[in-house]
């Protein structure tokens, strides 16, 4: 099993107990707002990290770090973002899918700064939307959070968010 990793608005600011959190991820993935190039040089000390630009992002990164990412990750498709409205595909596609692109299995954002999970009707033709909320600046009353979506051959096998102390907020497990 693949453990991917995901964080979001760091903002310039990587808890010691959010890089702990991502020790354990195979891969990790950044969802914009990074706001410090360190940052994902830290990251890249754990596993290989796919990153986007957030609106408080500029091209400080190279040409590594764009407005999406599309990594295949032990054979599951994701398409990333910072904006919810450029991963959540309609019927023309989406910013990040154009029409006969492969449609991602999960789509992850950032920017809202607020976890969520979403599965089933609402995450069509996606299985999985996830932000995981905000390590530096949470909102809604969540507080900061990682989140880890779990992969095997081609398959979603979970996804949860975790609180920096550990504690699951939310969880999703795919039959």
């Amino acid at each position: 099993m693949v453990t991917v990793g995901i964080v979001s608005d760091t903002h310039g600011r990587l808890p010691l107990l959010a890089y702990e959190a991502l020790a354990a991820s195979d891969h990790i993935i950044h969802a914009g707002d990074i706001c410090d190039p360190g940052i994902l040089r830290e990251l890249e000390t754990l596993a290989p990290v796919s990153a986007v630009l957030g609106n408080n992002d500029f091209p400080e990164y190279g040409d590594a770090v764009g407005r999406f990412a599309k990594p295949t990750i032990d054979g599951v498709r994701f398409l990333v973002a910072h904006y919810p409205r450029d991963v959540r595909i309609g019927p023309h596609g989406c910013a990040g899918v154009a029409p006969g692109d492969p449609l991602p299995e999960v789509c992850v954002h950032g920017h809202t700064h607020v976890a969520h999970i979403t599965v089933g009707k609402e995450a069509r033709p996606a299985s999985l939307v996830l932000c995981p909320g905000s390590v530096s600046r949470p909102r809604g009353g969540m507080p900061p959070s990682v989140a880890f979506v779990e992969v095997e051959s081609g398959r979603l096998i979970g996804a949860r968010v975790e609180a920096l102390d550990g504690a699951v907020l939310l969880e999703h497990r795919f039959r």
